[in-house]
């Protein structure tokens, strides 16, 4: 073990470690610096997460991407929030918060698959969620054309404290009636089958559940309604999982006067 440290100093300087980076730590990262084995500092990161959920401190440990990183308790984010002035500054556009739910539920797709979800051009919100690195290029579709693919990226995992995909909510929890729940697995399907992928992050999986198309036979004037309820839903769902903030730069920080 690195210098005069003990077998008993482990979980603590897991903690310094962690407390020290802003960005997830990986176990093997951690088990260099401290000279031990990495299923160590495995059970310790298990260790101390399970300590900080029991207790009431105002940090959390979490596994995000394949790594650790301290972060905030999401029973504290008001709080946060109405410390950090700035802190609207780091929140994304209600535009781009549906655009990068849609990504991260449909993946990969196309710019047209997007704008075909939500009913309008979503360019310049892709744009910026690539300028973020939320987003990455997957491939390119097996259509006409062959336009660019895209995904969600790692930053995209650190961000919303998602160890995989597989963690991504359950829509069904944020529809609010069956026939936004079926409209959503509906948009999915045909967002999903619309594209033939040449590289591809994880897959997300759904429950299409055999659920009729709520568009089918809808009016113009519902589909708006319903289009704006999915998008909010997809939405929604991506805002509750950012409840858990991540540790903040004030170096990067513009308080307001």
């Amino acid at each position: 073990m690195f210098g005069n440290l003990e077998e008993k100093d482990l979980e603590g300087a897991v903690e310094a470690l962690l407390f020290v980076s802003g960005d997830p730590v990986s176990t093997l990262t951690m088990a260099d610096a401290l000279e031990v084995e990495p299923a160590q500092v495995e059970a310790a990161c298990v260790e101390i997460a399970a300590r900080l959920s029991e207790g009431r401190a105002g940090v959390r440990l979490k596994e995000v991407a394949g790594a650790w990183q301290l972060r905030t308790a999401p029973e504290y984010h008001e709080l946060l929030e109405s410390y950090v002035l700035s802190w609207d500054t780091r929140k994304l556009s209600q535009a781009a918060l549906e655009v990068l739910a849609i990504v991260a539920y449909a993946q990969p797709v196309t710019r047209q698959a997007v704008a075909n979800v939500r009913g309008v051009n979503s360019d310049s919100s892709i744009n910026s969620l690539l300028e973020k690195g939320l987003l990455r290029e997957a491939g390119t579709s097996d259509t006409p054309g062959n336009p660019a693919l895209y995904g969600t990226s790692k930053k995209f995992l650190e961000k919303f404290g998602l160890r995989s995909l597989r963690d991504l909510p359950d829509l069904d929890d944020f529809a609010p009636d069956d026939a936004t729940r079926a409209f959503i697995s509906e948009r999915l399907s045909a967002t999903r089958g619309a594209v033939t992928p040449a590289a591809a992050q994880e897959p997300a999986t759904f429950e299409d559940g055999g659920a009729p198309a709520a568009s089918a036979g809808a009016s113009e004037d519902v589909q708006p309604s319903l289009d704006a309820l999915m998008g909010q839903a997809m939405a929604d769902a991506l805002a509750e999982q950012a409840g858990v903030v991540d540790k903040i730069d004030f170096d990067d920080l513009e308080f307001e006067e």
